[in-house]
C-alpha cells in the first residue's frame, strides 16, 4: 500500500513537475568514498554524500540499494527543493568482511535521469586472532 501511493505521488509530481516547466536535476559533490583502512573490529563507519537540487522543482530520492547487505543508506524523507542541499548516509558493516571491498549503491530519484550511483571502498583489516 505504501509503495503505491508513493508510485501515485510520484506520478502527480512528475506531472506537476511538466508543466511547471522544470523538472528536478540531481548535482553530485562526490560520486565515491574511500574509506582508506578500517579495522574489522572498529564497527561500522558511514560517509555522508551531499546531494543538490539544481532543477526547478523538487527532488525525491525514492530508493537507494546497496550491492551487499554489509551497506545501509539512509535516504531524504522529504523533497528537496529547488537550490538546497541533502544528504545520503551510507554506512558499512566490517565485521566478517576482512579484506579490500568495494560497494555500489544505485540511488532513484524523480529527476532525468531517474537513477545514479555512489560507490564506497577501503581495505578492512581482520581482527587479531587470540592464542
Amino acid at each position: 500500500m505504501t509503495r503505491l501511493l508513493t508510485l501515485v505521488f510520484m506520478a502527480i509530481l512528475t506531472v506537476t513537475s511538466a508543466l511547471a516547466g522544470g523538472a528536478p536535476k540531481v548535482k553530485i559533490m562526490e560520486k565515491s568514498y574511500d574509506f582508506g583502512t578500517i579495522k574489522e573490529s572498529g564497527g561500522d563507519v558511514s560517509h555522508d554524500f551531499v546531494i543538490k537540487n539544481i532543477g526547478e522543482s523538487p527532488l525525491i530520492i525514492t530508493s537507494a540499494n546497496a550491492s551487499c547487505g554489509c551497506t545501509t543508506p539512509v535516504i531524504p524523507k522529504e523533497p528537496i527543493k529547488s537550490g538546497e542541499e541533502a544528504i545520503i548516509r551510507v554506512t558499512f558493516n566490517p565485521s566478517g568482511r576482512p579484506g579490500e571491498f568495494s560497494k555500489d549503491i544505485t540511488v532513484r530519484s524523480n529527476a532525468k535521469p531517474s537513477k545514479f550511483k555512489l560507490k564506497i571502498m577501503g581495505t578492512v583489516i581482520p581482527k587479531s586472532k587470540k592464542k
